[in-house]
């Protein structure tokens, strides 16, 4: 019997592409739905009936919800190509460390950039900048943030220098500038076919952004 995957998402979600990446490392066939936000499907609404959110990994019919965990699932469900986490514990809990970091601080923070003025933009700002120094030095001078292997980390923070752009424009810096190797890693990771095929063209996000700002009454 084969297997049944769907993916319910949304092509603009950092959360979304980390997803997709992961999917498009282990080679797993799946169908792709897209979800309209403001008019979710019922499928998405039985799936995640808790949060309501995307993305949802349906597999043979069970739902499995929230970014990370879908990551983890897949690495534990397909453990025998591309794996995502590495074996030894310590390693491993270290990289859910930095993984749960990033899902706590860089999204918020990251959307105050746009959201925001005066102040509290500035302080959103430093934050920023802040929390990707800690990712830099976490980084070192690896190639990847577990090592030699593009793994978990990884796959949880790239998406996120799709929205780059964005968060440079409306926050006034320069990322190459303040984090040189963290941008030289993206470069790094989007040399692989599984990021490039997965990440949307920063444009069309700064764009998704700014009529975003402008339904908001923000400009």
């Amino acid at each position: 019997m084969a297997e049944e995957v769907i993916l319910l998402d949304s092509l603009i979600s950092m959360f979304g592409m980390r997803v997709r990446i992961a999917l498009a490392e282990k080679d797993i066939k799946y169908e792709y739905r897209e979800e309209d936000l403001r008019n979710k499907s019922p499928l998405l609404l039985e799936m995640n009936p808790v949060h309501k959110k995307i993305p949802v990994l349906v597999h043979n019919g069970k739902p499995v919800c929230e970014s990370l965990i879908i990551l983890h699932y897949i690495d534990e469900v397909w453990p025998d190509k591309s794996p995502l986490l590495p074996s030894d514990p310590y390693q491993r809990a270290q990289a859910m460390f930095w993984a749960d970091f990033i899902d706590k601080k860089l999204y918020d923070i990251g959307r105050k950039l746009w959201t925001t003025k005066g102040e509290e933009h500035e302080a959103a700002k430093k934050d920023f900048l802040e929390t990707l120094r800690l990712l830099e030095a976490a980084l070192g001078n690896k190639p990847y943030f577990g090592g030699d292997r593009f793994g978990f980390v990884d796959v949880a923070l790239v998406p996120f220098s799709s929205w780059f752009y964005v968060y440079e424009s409306f926050g006034n810096f320069s990322i190459d500038a303040e984090c040189p190797m963290l941008i030289a890693w993206a470069k790094r990771c989007k040399q692989k076919e599984s990021v490039t095929k997965s990440l949307v063209d920063e444009k069309k996000i700064y764009e998704f952004v700014c009529d975003l700002r402008k339904k908001f009454g923000i400009e």
